[in-house]
């Protein structure tokens, strides 16, 4: 039975982690046109970069300096990644940054070394500090996004259990600090995920915290984006994140980005839901032609579909 929402929102990462992966430093002012084109497309987030290390990805070490290129809408919230407190505090004092307090549980050890240099356990400690730092600067804690939910590249299966125990982390460190329950995001940070282990895990989050709203960071790594989303619409979930043109990956995850296949591919999901009865609030021609520039820029074939095939002229 589906009980597909009504409407969904999209935030897109085309522009952070799609081009964190790749070897070339594409111009800031390419990266400023896309930005705005996609906002222009209805787009109400969209995450510009991250604040990292610059020698781990040297693709984003200007993302200050395109925060403050970009004509910004009122209707659209520009978000940034970062993976510690040093990287936070550079979003603080960037101008023009919306900071939207975030928390990252995993399920596994070898991955969460690779990508934060530290342990499972040693992570949700770095959370706690994570809350006072929000408290600190008056930031409201959105998103709590776990992991590797669904499998690792390093450690194989992921059980639900973990999936649940991080859940269980999350509402009682909230509880703790008196912060209400974020939004939580289940990541397939790697593309392990199938229709039915997406419909499992948010079957066992629905059921450990009835109340929290629930969003989904899928990748198309192994050509299931597309019914993983369809997955998660029928069990009601009305957030993604996706990537224009299916920009995207983790450069700490190897094979994550085999073929090309990055994140869920923003337009051709907009045109999925729209197919359903769903609304979006996006444009889809003007997406398609951001998707487009996407590809010109970048200067190969993309993984995008739609903005390929074109868009079904209905008679």
């Amino acid at each position: 039975m589906n009980d597909f929402p009504s409407s969904v929102e999209f935030h897109e990462e085309g522009p952070r982690e799609g081009f964190q992966m790749e070897k070339t430093h594409y111009p800031l002012q390419q990266r400023k046109i896309l930005i705005e084109m996609l906002a222009e497309a209805g787009l109400r987030q969209i995450q510009v970069g991250s604040f990292v290390s610059p020698k781990a990805v040297p693709t984003m070490s200007d993302t200050a300096e395109l925060f403050a290129a970009i004509d910004k809408k009122a209707s659209t919230r520009y978000t940034s990644l970062w993976l510690n407190e040093a990287g936070f505090r550079r979003a603080v004092a960037t101008p023009g940054v919306t900071l939207d307090g975030k928390l990252l549980v995993y399920t596994t050890d070898e991955f969460c070394l690779k990508n934060n240099n530290c342990t499972v356990q040693e992570l949700r400690e770095k959370q706690k500090k994570w809350i006072a730092l929000y408290d600190n600067a008056g930031v409201a804690l959105e998103q709590a996004y776990i992991i590797t939910a669904f499998g690792c590249n390093y450690e194989g299966d992921v059980a639900v259990s973990k999936v649940v125990d991080a859940v269980r982390f999350l509402e009682d460190l909230c509880a703790a600090s008196k912060r209400p329950l974020p939004h939580i995001y289940l990541a397939d940070t790697v593309g392990w995920a199938n229709p039915e282990s997406i419909k499992r895990r948010i079957a066992a989050v629905r059921d450990a915290v009835p109340a929290a709203r629930i969003g989904t960071h899928l990748h198309d790594t192994r050509g299931l984006g597309a019914a993983n989303v369809y997955a998660a619409l029928q069990m009601g979930v009305d957030l993604f994140d996706s990537s224009v043109a299916g920009l995207g990956g983790c450069p700490f995850a190897k094979h994550a980005n085999s073929h090309g296949a990055g994140n869920i591919c923003t337009e051709d999901m907009v045109f999925m839901c729209h197919e359903l009865g769903i609304e979006t609030g996006i444009d889809l021609e003007k997406l398609v032609e951001a998707a487009l520039y996407a590809e010109r820029m970048i200067g190969r074939p993309l993984a995008g579909k739609l903005m390929h095939a074109g868009i079904p002229k209905r008679m």
